[in-house]
């Protein structure tokens, strides 16, 4: 074991430590090669290699580290996991290495070169979590024929519930799916019906990149089958989806492709609430969701507000299916800013967007697996107990689904404009006043008998002198006009000729 780890630890050392683009996340596939494979390898039907190079060259990104390596069970002198490749993805080279490196692969045989190795799926998934991502954030595929039998165990029920408790209790994966693949093959020893792909999540920015490379497509170009979820069981088991808003002139609801849910809301709608009917969906493929009591809340605007729902019961909602469901919301009429504040003046000819969210909690959730479900693994892995592993864990009663809201409040641009025409109009008088209250006045006085013309500007005051040179009297010019002030007795002055 150690030195099977120490192999993949060479191998991805280099990978995992360099400088990659901020969207490159590692990935380790790990390709069971025990003897219960040997119908994969020696049919010439076989199609399992070329759908695990399709696979990969597909579903890696350019600038992933990527670690390609093969598993059995590891015994001294038969190192398990086994390296085949690794390196930054190239999309120019990617599919041809991984064909390269896969050619030459075959059935495992144990150290005495007699008996065919056995399987540790465990181990595997382990050494990758540990060894290969060494705790880091990453995807781990696991393509095998679902026999989990180390030591050719025949206790695979115990076996298997070793696996189920790695992967639902272990705090490494954050999200894992599998693809039950209809792929019949036969060998000298064995024939098998299907195969199994896994892909397990660690940690929470593991669990981003699979929901988005589910969301890109990239997987579908290969396996039309839906993914089936294993983990987790506790969170987005369900979906909102609008129908229709009634009871709320200038509200309307819509989804984007995001799943994110939009609420445009003119600036005149004052309705204090809105009836919303709604599809609710069960996401949770391939589970039956048979038994849950529902609540809703909005949070928004600052306000934690309970959603009031037309019923409280979910029973037998089958995956994928969907069955109205009608509320009542409170809208934060009373928290948009009115049309005429600087929040809605900045936002003016487009949307004024007030971020916020709707919890859907399911209680007492109890999951069954559908009967479809059960009826295509017994036919792709008859009399293989490791389906028991979609089986929910007893204490998973409960699950929170949330749907990201926007309010989306749009003003139009008259306020905007009139505030602008006002301004202008503020602007252009400041600038009259500016100019009448600077520019240079003549004033005409007769000063005993004397006409004088006196240059002067508005907000001056200037002295007035008789014929003797004595101060008889001040000249006060305003805007309006001009004053003679602070007369003395018996002055001889006026205003004008």
């Amino acid at each position: 074991m150690r030195r099977a780890l120490a192999l993949i630890g060479v191998l991805a050392a280099g990978l995992l430590g360099f400088d990659a683009p901020a969207f490159a996340i590692p990935q380790v596939v790990l390709v069971q090669n025990s003897g219960w494979m040997e119908p994969f390898y020696t049919d010439p039907k076989s199609a399992f290699k070329p759908l695990v190079t399709e696979l990969v060259a597909n579903v890696v990104q350019p600038g992933d580290a990527l670690v390609l390596a093969a598993f059995n069970q590891s015994l001294p002198g038969a190192p398990s996991p086994k390296g085949l490749l690794s390196e930054q993805v190239d999309a120019k080279t990617v599919h041809a290495h991984v064909e390269a490196a896969l050619a030459g692969l075959q059935t495992a045989r144990k150290p005495n070169g007699q008996a065919l190795a056995d399987t540790d799926l465990g181990e595997a998934v382990d050494a990758a979590l540990n060894q290969v991502l060494a705790g880091k954030p990453g995807l781990v595929w696991l393509v095998t024929n679902n026999r989990n039998s180390p030591n050719n165990d025949q206790a695979t029920a115990a076996r298997n519930r070793e696996f189920y408790a790695l992967i639902h209790r272990g705090a490494a994966i954050d999200k894992a799916v599998a693809f039950p693949l209809r792929m019949p093959v036969a060998g000298a020893h064995y024939s098998a019906n299907g195969l199994m792909v896994y892909v397990f999540a660690a940690g929470k920015e593991g669990g981003r990149a699979l929901d988005a490379l589910l969301a890109s497509g990239r997987v579908q170009r290969v396996i039309t089958e839906p993914p089936a979820r294993l983990k987790p069981l506790d969170r987005d088991t369900v979906r909102l989806v609008p129908r229709r808003v009634e009871g709320a002139p200038g509200v309307s609801l819509a989804m984007d492709a995001g799943g994110r849910l939009h609420a445009d809301v003119e600036p005149d709608a004052v309705a204090p609430a809105t009836r919303i009917q709604w599809q609710l969906q069960n996401t949770i493929y391939p589970y039956t969701i048979a038994g849950a009591t529902i609540s809703a809340r909005s949070m928004l605007a600052g306000e934690n507000r309970p959603i009031e729902l037309a019923r409280h019961e979910l029973k037998q909602l089958a995956p994928g299916k969907a069955e109205p469901l009608a509320s009542s919301m409170q809208l934060p009429v009373a928290r948009l800013p009115g049309k005429w504040s600087m929040e809605a003046l900045k936002s003016a000819g487009s949307a004024y967007v007030l971020p916020g969210q709707i919890e859907l909690h399911l209680a007492g959730q109890t999951l069954v697996l559908s009967q479809a479900f059960r009826e295509r693994m017994a036919e792709l892995f008859p009399g293989d107990p490791l389906p028991d592993i979609f089986t929910p864990p007893a204490e998973i009663q409960a699950s929170t689904a949330v749907l990201p809201l926007e309010v989306r409040v749009h003003y139009g641009a008259g306020p905007l404009l009139a505030a602008i025409a006002g301004a202008l109009a503020l602007l252009a008088a400041g600038a009259g006043a500016a100019y009448a209250y600077g520019r240079p006045r003549r004033v005409q006085l007769t000063v005993e008998d004397e006409l004088r013309t006196v240059h002067t500007r508005a907000g001056a005051t200037q002295p007035i002198y008789d014929k003797a040179g004595q101060q008889v009297a001040s000249l006060k010019t305003t805007l309006f006009g001009h004053q003679l002030i602070d007369l003395r007795e018996g002055a001889q002055v006026r205003l004008g000729p």
